[in-house]
């Protein structure tokens, strides 16, 4: 998903969904948000310095569950892209990357499995705040 232009400046994205490949696997992994928290820091800490010093104007957050009408969603990106933004990017709000912890638990089948996942999804939704879009980022196994 692009964003739309009008009067020379983008207009905020709200791309990178990323759903989860098996919808419930029938129970749920027992995780406080605590604990959840703890391993999207972890995935955040393995983000190369040399990237994460390029990050600029965004915030992650955590959230239970996403919008009822998205229930499989693991992480979403709103914002602009570090590719999209020109001079007229000032003054704005930071962009927001969350990460879902209740599809994610439901995905999964092992402690193991949530680590894995919420690593891939926290390196997928940062990849947008870069301007890296889904094809791209499916081909190279983030997806």
């Amino acid at each position: 998903m692009r964003d739309a232009r009008r009067g020379g400046r983008a207009e905020p994205l709200t791309a990178g969904p990323r759903r989860a490949a098996v919808r419930d696997n029938g129970r749920v992994l027992e995780m406080t948000r605590e604990q959840f928290e703890e391993l999207v820091s972890q995935a955040l800490d393995r983000i190369p310095p040399e990237l994460t010093r390029l990050m600029d104007n965004v915030a992650v957050f955590v959230e239970d569950e996403p919008d009822p009408g998205d229930p499989d969603l693991l992480g979403l990106y709103e914002g602009t892209p570090l590719t999209d933004r020109g001079e007229w990017y000032a003054g704005v709000l930071p962009d927001r990357i969350t990460i879902y912890r209740g599809p994610t638990l439901r995905m999964c089948e092992s402690e193991d499995d949530v680590v894995a996942e919420t690593e891939i999804t926290v390196v997928h939704e940062i990849a947008h705040h870069f301007g890296i879009d889904d094809d791209r980022l499916h081909a190279l196994g983030y997806g």
